[in-house]
């Protein structure tokens, strides 16, 4: 895939920059925002930027190459498109284009349970290469109905999402009325009249819905009949349990994503999980955690030999994914990065951002004369 770049938006903070003047303040702040003070969500990202890499400048290198295999298929970068809900919500279609993106860049789209694309568009448009993250439901038959469909449409990776027991605290999306569609208050209208872009664009392709969820659910649900559903029809407090019948259900692979510690590593890898996604959310559900990349380090020294270790949360650049691989990822996401491109450049976010991060990364592994991804950890100053 020919990388195509935008001058004028060379970094993830120029799109966010965009982005927060293209769309209305409630959809920016739902994408932008952590839960409570956001002391995570900051954090995050901070301590990704403590880790250090050693640059080997008198080695011979010929040439790095950031091509990743993971679970049989051979990637073209080490960093996929993580879930994110609402996607729609910031922009039109905004899951199929970063679907449609991801496929032409051959790096993973994962759809969210929550995301206001079907399930069956995205294995089309992915011609079934996407992976799908699954809110686990209250009801088994529920559940079950959802994975048919994901395995229906030849996704080849079931991420189960483990960090969402309870509905997160967001001070923002409470003011703002979320809702889906949006509420129709008079601030929310003034926001809206004041994007005419993403209003226009939004009326031609209609309102966004959960459209993977809307067989199952009421309609018109406002944040707090919102929050009700969630927490009665996805109860995400996995345990061993629930993970047992759909690892014997499910025969692809199979991620625990949300694992922040290293005795649910050892659960994961008891249960036959061939993967886990290292991550907090993006900050978005328990603000007095660790950030991501403390407990990354850890498992991923002790337990990376025998499951796929993989990171989320915080990552905002080629640098940072590269400081990730560094500490022992396999393999990185990154969810609000691809959103803020999307937001900002429309139809042409999606492979503007994954240029970006290409650029950034290969950059990296050049100066530092890192051959192949899986050399990164050699470049870690300890």
């Amino acid at each position: 895939m020919k990388l195509k770049f935008n001058p004028n938006y060379p970094s993830i903070d120029d799109l966010r920059e965009k982005a927060k003047r293209k769309i209305p303040k409630f959809a920016f702040e739902y994408l932008d925002g952590g839960c409570n003070e956001d002391v995570n969500l900051h954090r995050n990202t901070e301590e990704i930027r403590e880790v250090e890499l050693l640059p080997h400048y008198l080695s011979v290198h010929k040439g790095s190459d950031m091509r990743t295999e993971l679970f049989g298929h051979t990637y073209d970068a080490p960093f996929g498109i993580a879930p994110v809900g609402l996607q729609g919500l910031m922009w039109p279609k905004a899951p199929e284009i970063l679907a449609k993106a991801a496929f032409e860049h051959n790096i993973p789209f994962v759809l969210s349970t929550v995301s206001t694309s079907s399930i069956e568009k995205i294995g089309e448009i992915t011609n079934g290469q996407a992976w799908f993250q699954l809110y686990h439901p209250a009801e088994n038959s529920l559940r079950d109905k959802i994975i048919e469909r994901v395995a229906a449409a030849q996704y080849p990776v079931l991420v189960i999402l483990s960090d969402v027991p309870t509905f997160g605290y967001r001070p923002r999306d409470i003011r703002n009325g979320l809702a889906m569609p949006p509420k129709m208050s008079l601030t929310n209208m003034l926001q809206i009249m004041g994007k005419p872009e993403w209003a226009i664009k939004t009326l031609i392709n209609g309102q966004p819905s959960f459209e993977i969820l809307e067989p199952y659910m009421p309609k018109g649900l406002n944040l707090r009949k919102l929050g009700e559903f969630m927490d009665q029809t996805f109860s995400g407090r996995l345990n061993e349990e629930k993970i047992k019948p759909i690892r014997d259900m499910w025969k692809g692979k199979l991620v625990i994503k949300g694992i922040a510690s290293e005795a649910d590593t050892e659960r994961a890898i008891g249960l036959g999980v061939d993967g886990i996604i290292v991550s907090n959310h993006g900050g978005r559900q328990l603000d007095a955690g660790q950030s991501t990349i403390k407990p990354l380090t850890s498992i991923a020294a002790k337990y990376g030999d025998k499951i796929k270790v993989m990171m989320d949360s915080g990552l905002r650049s080629g640098p940072d994914i590269a400081r990730a691989l560094a500490s022992g990822a396999q393999f990185t996401f990154l969810g609000r990065s691809f959103m803020y491109g999307v937001s900002a450049l429309g139809k042409e976010g999606g492979n503007h951002t994954i240029s970006i991060l290409k650029v950034q990364l290969q950059q990296v592994m050049e100066q530092i004369c890192c051959k192949k991804v899986s050399d990164f950890p050699n470049h870690l100053v300890k």
